[in-house]
């Protein structure tokens, strides 16, 4: 009896938590051509990247926020050990071309450190696995920068899901 009741509690936990999350979510049609731009030339760095250094040296020119160091100059010291490398192993198990499968639209106050801190519209957008036998989509977190002084471009501001 208990277990059923466990069961039923976590599961009712699980289906509001779903709700809410996807309370924001966007058509992907509505999603802004330059944020699609920044994904797919994050997931063409991972493809064509002939080692993960490679590819950390240009994952840099889209990255941003807390991904990068304080002045932009580089990549914080584990993104290239931990979240691009798991990214960078596993983007072959996804869909190419890629496929959006949804988009959740938030804003954002404040993403990252010191200089390189960005706020403003973040789009958190799932990607389909090439066999979806193989498991469920995975999210990309691209952050459109509003008020800062020179950073205007989309960054890619969270990796490591796929």
């Amino acid at each position: 009896m208990n277990k059923i009741l466990l069961t039923l509690l976590l599961s009712a936990i699980f289906n509001f938590a779903t709700a809410q999350s996807r309370s924001n979510d966007i058509p992907t049609s509505k999603l802004p051509a330059e944020v699609k731009a920044v994904l797919e030339q994050y997931v063409t760095i991972l493809r064509t990247s002939a080692d993960i250094d490679q590819c950390a040296e240009k994952f840099l020119e889209v990255a941003g926020a807390g991904l990068v160091n304080e002045n932009a100059s580089g990549l914080r010291q584990d993104v290239p050990r931990f979240s691009l490398k798991k990214d960078f192993n596993n983007v072959k198990f996804y869909a190419d071309p890629i496929k959006i499968t949804r988009v959740n639209l938030s804003v954002s106050n404040g993403d990252g450190y010191g200089w390189s801190a960005i706020k403003g519209k973040k789009y958190k957008i799932w990607i389909e696995k090439a066999n979806k036998a193989n498991g469920r989509p995975a999210p990309i977190t691209i952050l459109v920068p509003e008020g800062h002084e020179s950073i205007r471009l989309p960054k890619v501001v969270n990796i490591g899901s796929l």
